[in-house]
């Protein structure tokens, strides 16, 4: 798979700055993909998602340290990454909250970030780096799994005939 930088972004580690990345990669996604707003809207959650977490790992180590994002695209797929230059973690090593049908969730007010980001996105990653963690968020343009509700498609060759406007 072949692959080009869109876009790439540094921004300070301040919670008021997720928003402008959620802007930009829901822009370059609308914009680039052929991918339902509902899509693009949970592609916006999980980005808020991965900058809230960098933006919190930058803040123990390296409080002045940007978020940085990156943009990706293939034939296929929308990257996004988001990197922080926190001390890392282990993904598969977290604790995460019990059933909803459990009271003791009642309990738990954080650690529910990475299952939502792997829950709205078709493919997480979580890669430990030597300088902070690196979350790669994949879109597919097209159908996954047989379901094209993910998708919109649209013959041109029906407007060929059509006079200019």
């Amino acid at each position: 798979m072949q692959r080009a930088l869109v876009l790439e972004l540094d921004v300070p580690s301040s919670p008021e700055y997720i928003a402008i990345v959620r802007l930009v990669v829901a822009s370059v996604a609308s914009a680039r993909r052929a991918l339902a707003d509902e899509r693009v809207d949970d592609l916006k959650l999980a980005v808020s998602e991965a900058c809230t977490n960098a933006i919190e790992a930058n803040r123990v180590v390296h409080p002045d340290a940007p978020v940085h994002v990156e943009i990706w695209e293939a034939t296929d797929r929308l990257e996004v990454t988001i990197e922080d230059s926190g001390l890392g973690f282990d993904p598969d090593k977290l604790e995460f909250p019990p059933p909803i049908t459990d009271p003791e969730r009642l309990n738990f007010e954080r650690g529910l970030g990475i299952p939502l980001i792997r829950t709205l996105v078709d493919n997480a990653a979580f890669i430990r780096k030597d300088t902070g963690t690196c979350v790669r968020m994949t879109v597919f343009g097209g159908p996954t799994d047989g379901d094209d509700t993910g998708a919109i498609y649209m013959d041109m060759s029906s407007f060929a005939d059509l006079p200019p406007l």
